[in-house]
């Protein structure tokens, strides 16, 4: 199995691969919308941290948000800096998905909605059975 999160590629290489500057990549970081690994003085950038400055990139050329916009947006993805997140899923999937929140990791695919703790306990046999004790209804 790879792991995905594992810093693998130069910043050189990396800022050929997407189109942009080191600099660009540089500051980038400084603002904490990525944190690639170390070694030594070293950046090393690993297969995830590609596809998040797939997913930046795309939020600044095609979304036309700055470096604030993009943290802004970013901090509300639970799984940003997550090692086991698996992704979204597709408009016509069975699973829940926030299609206003497109998936940073694979493409063309929309976060998955967060289950909501209140229907868990809606649904839950205990709560559907209290008869109003300890003030849960």
């Amino acid at each position: 199995m790879i792991d995905e999160e594992k810093g693998l590629y130069s910043i050189g290489t990396v800022a050929d691969l997407i189109g942009e500057h080191p600099e660009t990549l540089r500051v980038w970081e400084k603002n904490d919308l990525l944190r690639p690994d170390r070694a030594s003085y070293q950046r090393k950038y690993s297969n995830n941290d590609l596809l998040r400055l797939k997913f930046i990139k795309y939020l600044m050329d095609q979304k036309g948000l700055n470096v604030a916009g993009v943290k802004q947006l970013t901090s509300m993805y639970s799984c940003w800096y997550k090692r086991n997140c698996k992704g979204g899923a597709k408009k016509n999937s069975t699973s829940a998905i926030n299609e206003s929140k497109p998936c940073w990791r694979v493409e063309g695919t929309f976060c998955l909605v967060a289950s909501d703790k209140s229907e868990l306990c809606n649904s839950c046999e205990m709560f559907k059975n209290c008869k109003g004790c300890n003030g849960c209804k």
